[in-house]
């Protein structure tokens, strides 16, 4: 994978963002509930540049990394997961992984959304349309991928990731996620909360706190602005006995590099790639879905992945 731009002017810029970057857990009312915060502005911004979004976009993808990268806190090991969405609507879905290390990953299926009229809120129910929401699950010790799958009811992602676990898993659950634009377009801030009735917790508690969840403070706001994540955590969930229990980076990641797209080049029909031998155009790209990292590969590689795969051709 390659960075297109890393966030920050500055190498200290640079490293002061990645240093904030953080999932934040959490338990609060003697443990019945766990939560978990994410910092995610440096992510979200490295994102956009990959992947070249304009505002629309962004803030549909990034929602979609706040969402998995909160998913991924209670991951262990090799473990990870896929999120994915197939709509109607213009923006036809996305695919994000997100593993137990805190990396995070994943692309929109329609790179420019058509927008017929000015967006005037951050209502994007229209972009969806009808469709579904996905969530697989790779665990290390289980013999298969678990999927569970809802339809959309909202086309909004983090009311709909809570609808998922609530029909899919009978998890109360509920999610907040906040990207915030500077008047330029730039994005300034990016977050997200995550809270989870374990069983045994009272209904009066899971109900106050799903509502507070709802009323919360625009995180991408409040991380614009400077505010420390545990402090937040504290001062909004006092009441609720909050408990901090670990905290990890997180991040765009990818581990593609030029070597694994070769080798799914060999796997193309032969006539593709004599196709391509013949006619070019060189350098070949391959961008990396996930990541957008283009790779080239000059008629001498594509002579030899060709020579690999068919010898007597």
């Amino acid at each position: 994978m390659i960075k297109k731009k890393l966030y920050g002017d500055t190498l200290k810029d640079q490293l002061v963002a990645s240093a904030k970057d953080r999932s934040y857990n959490f338990s609060l009312v003697d443990d019945t509930v766990c939560g978990v915060m994410i910092h995610g502005t440096r992510m979200v911004n490295e994102m956009r540049f990959n992947h070249e979004l304009g505002i629309l976009e962004t803030l549909v993808l990034g929602r979609a990394y706040l969402g998995a990268g909160l998913m991924s806190a209670g991951l262990k090991g090799e473990d990870r997961l896929s999120l994915q969405i197939e709509c109607s609507g213009p923006i036809k879905g996305l695919v994000v992984e997100a593993n137990a290390f805190g990396e995070v990953r994943g692309y929109l299926k329609n790179i420019s959304i058509p927008i017929e009229k000015p967006v005037e809120d951050f209502d994007l129910s229209r972009f969806f349309g009808a469709g579904f929401l996905s969530v697989t699950r790779y665990l290390k010790d289980a013999k298969q991928p678990f999927t569970g799958t809802v339809t959309l009811e909202y086309g909004n992602v983090a009311r709909d990731l809570a609808n998922y676990h609530l029909t899919s898993e009978q998890i109360p659950t509920a999610f907040n996620l906040s990207i915030q634009f500077d008047r330029e377009g730039e994005v300034v801030g990016a977050g997200g909360l995550f809270l989870q009735a374990m069983p045994g917790a009272a209904d009066d508690i899971t109900a106050g706190l799903e509502s507070l969840v709802l009323n919360f403070p625009s995180l991408g706001k409040e991380f614009s602005a400077g505010s420390d994540p545990e402090a937040l955590i504290r001062d909004m969930f006092q009441s609720y006995s909050p408990k901090m229990l670990a905290n990890r980076r997180i991040e765009f990641m990818c581990h593609c590099n030029k070597e694994k797209v070769r080798n799914l080049l060999t796997m193309l029909p032969v006539e593709e790639l004599k196709d391509i031998l013949e006619n070019g155009p060189f350098p070949v790209e391959s961008r990396c879905h996930h990541c957008s990292t283009p790779y080239l590969f000059s008629r001498e590689e594509i002579q030899k992945i060709y020579g690999v795969r068919y010898p007597d051709n």
